[in-house]
């Protein structure tokens, strides 16, 4: 499609501007200089009301979200999540402390800066991460990353109490600066960490099981052999378990092949005893084969007067009495 201006009768065609491409989310995010922002242009200072409002592509809004990240997990991911949503253009910068402030305001941590600088830029809401960020929003700090890197600063509203400070974010705050995100209940840094205390003997007879050894996970060598003695208990259990869920598993199989066995056993009989009194019975088909047979040799058979009347009968006079019979005597020669 075209735009067309007219000059006078003339009319001219200019190609549309293409529009800027999307973000893809190919790459990690780019780490911020040593030196600073590498904004070169001072921007004119944004109202919350303007941010809100939208701003050209050219001026996306520039958010600053710090802290430690230990142990990355999806109540970091959120907080990201939001101050990337609070504009409809926001270019998110994260500030990543460095061990040795974390060390020394708010305690040890599981994961090396190193891995948590890794682990912020490849978050898919991060624009770009700030190495040994300071622990908080000094003007030193602004000045060196200039006024046109930061517009707003995003954090939970909770007073952050730390470094001699009632609130950390307090001259944030004073100066309009300040954008509050929502904590996510139920998961923390310092809950994960409780978890593994809480269970510490289960995760180390893990690892030693895993091929770790003793050394790499400061067990002595009581405890070594400890939990490798319930390991041991745990197969042996665990092989005890499997053995009788099969064997459960048998008896019920059976008890349902026994049970097939007596339904089809007791059809059967029924169907037995049902065909046998249809044929055998008093109305049954041999009851009748029988009746039909005796008539039909009723039928084939030869007349015979009734047994009433002897006289009337056609047949030659028989003696009732053997001694009737006296044989011949042989001719005289």
């Amino acid at each position: 499609m075209v735009n067309r201006r007219r000059h006078g009768s003339r009319t001219q065609t200019q190609p549309r501007r293409k529009p800027p491409p999307a973000q893809t989310l190919r790459e990690p995010a780019v780490f911020a200089k040593a030196s600073g922002s590498d904004c070169d242009v001072l921007h004119d200072k944004l109202t919350l009301a303007q941010a809100r409002r939208g701003t050209p592509a050219h001026r996306p809004v520039r958010v600053y979200a710090d802290g430690i990240f230990d142990l990355f997990h999806s109540g970091h991911a959120r907080a990201l999540m939001q101050a990337k949503n609070l504009f409809p253009n926001t270019y998110l910068i994260v500030g990543v402390c460095n061990d040795e402030l974390t060390h020394k305001y708010k305690g040890y941590t599981v994961m090396t800066e190193a891995e948590r600088y890794e682990a912020l830029i490849h978050c898919r809401y991060v624009d770009e991460v700030v190495r040994n960020a300071p622990w908080s929003l000094t003007p030193e700090f602004l000045k060196k990353h200039r006024v046109c890197s930061i517009d707003f600063v995003a954090h939970d509203d909770i007073p952050y109490t730390s470094a001699g400070s009632d609130d950390v974010y307090k001259h944030i705050k004073a100066a309009g600066m300040f954008v509050a995100t929502q904590r996510t209940d139920g998961i923390s840094t310092s809950d994960l960490i409780t978890r593994i205390v809480k269970d510490y003997d289960i995760y180390v007879r893990r690892n030693l099981q895993r091929g770790y050894t003793a050394r790499e996970l400061n067990v002595g060598f009581i405890n070594e052999n400890k939990y490798r003695l319930q390991n041991q208990v745990d197969k042996m259990k665990e092989k005890v378990k499997t053995v009788e869920e099969k064997s459960k598993h048998l008896v019920h199989r059976v008890e349902e092949k026994s049970q097939d066995l007596i339904f089809k056993w007791e059809e059967k009989s029924r169907e037995f005893i049902g065909n046998f009194l249809e044929l055998f019975g008093p109305d049954g088909a041999w009851h009748m084969i029988q009746e039909r047979s005796g008539r039909v040799l009723q039928a084939l058979s030869p007349y015979q007067s009734p047994r009433s009347s002897p006289s009337s009968s056609p047949t030659r006079e028989r003696s009732s009495s053997p001694t009737s019979y006296r044989p011949l005597s042989p001719p005289n020669i």
